[in-house]
């Protein structure tokens, strides 16, 4: 037997807004381990999450195989979109949804990990924002194209820039991709595939420049589609469902779990070599060169 354990291991997920969508799934694999797990979730979230929570809304979906419930042993207000406080805008300081916060920058947060936990050894970056998803990308403005990239890829440089120093040698970072990275899915526009290309690239460069540095692994997973609240945002989920189920090689719906298995197994000791890659976890879907429910290879009649 060749058992995942992370027992002892102290992981910090950014991205979690609600108990769906692939940072929850890998939360809680990674709870499944042995883990310890911190959350960062968006600062207007925080309320929401951590009363969702109190009020036992998410206690089917926090339920471990051993019956207990997924804990998080802490919960940070978290948006990525500032690396200080000094970058905050008055008109966001001052937003009701801010009010209450004092601690939410990119700097803060990693500053407050380290002071509560000291060092971690697992980082997992499941953000992924565009203002303007919807729009096609010759229609996408600058002002949207930029906040993709913003809050999709360059959130993990300046994260892994921050949290690095307190990430443990032999520790390791993972995020999430998505296949438009490298072709072309109508639909999924606003400047979210230029940032996925530009999260895959730089987890090459960071994968060089942190193991040097740190000794720690980035790696990021290219999963498939899941009809997540997020995803639904995008607009053409249930399509995308239907596409993959007629064309992916394994006829099955991906499951949330899947993907959270294989970041276990990466982020773990027994991927100690595996570093600077995207694994697809998408039931095959990325290997397809053709539609194969195309009427153009249908059997004539």
């Amino acid at each position: 037997m060749l058992p995942i354990s992370l027992k002892g291991k102290i992981a910090f997920v950014a991205g979690i807004g609600d108990d769906q969508g692939y940072g929850w799934a890998i939360a809680k694999s990674l709870a499944e381990a042995g883990a310890t797990i911190l959350v960062g979730t968006w600062a207007p979230m925080m309320r929401i999450l951590t009363t969702s929570i109190n009020t036992g809304k998410f206690d089917e979906s926090r339920r471990l195989s051993d019956g207990s419930l997924m804990e998080f042993a802490k919960i940070y207000a978290l948006d990525v979109a500032f690396d200080t406080m000094g970058d905050v805008p008055e008109d966001i300081r001052s937003n009701k949804r801010y009010a209450d916060l004092t601690v939410y920058t990119i700097a803060d947060v990693a500053e407050a990990v380290a002071k509560d936990y000291g060092k971690i050894d697992i980082f997992i970056h499941s953000i992924a924002n565009g203002p303007e998803v919807s729009k096609p990308l010759l229609d996408t403005s600058r002002k949207g194209y930029l906040a993709a990239l913003s809050a999709s890829s360059y959130s993990l440089v300046s994260l892994l820039s921050h949290f690095g120093p307190h990430i443990k040698e032999g520790g390791a970072a993972l995020a999430l991709t998505y296949i438009a990275s490298e072709r072309a899915i109508p639909g999924y526009g606003g400047g979210m595939s230029s940032a996925k290309a530009a999260l895959e690239s730089d987890i090459r460069t960071l994968a060089w420049e942190a193991g040097r540095k740190w000794g720690i692994r980035v790696m990021a997973i290219s999963a498939g589609v899941l009809p997540s609240r997020a995803a639904r945002a995008i607009g053409f989920t249930d399509q995308m469902l239907k596409y993959v189920a007629a064309n992916a090689p394994l006829i099955k719906e991906l499951e949330a779990k899947e993907v959270g298995d294989v970041a276990a197994f990466l982020v773990s000791p027994l991927a100690s070599a595996v570093t600077g890659t995207t694994l697809f976890v998408d039931n095959g879907m990325h290997a397809m060169g053709v539609a194969f429910d195309s009427p153009a290879f249908a059997t004539p009649s």
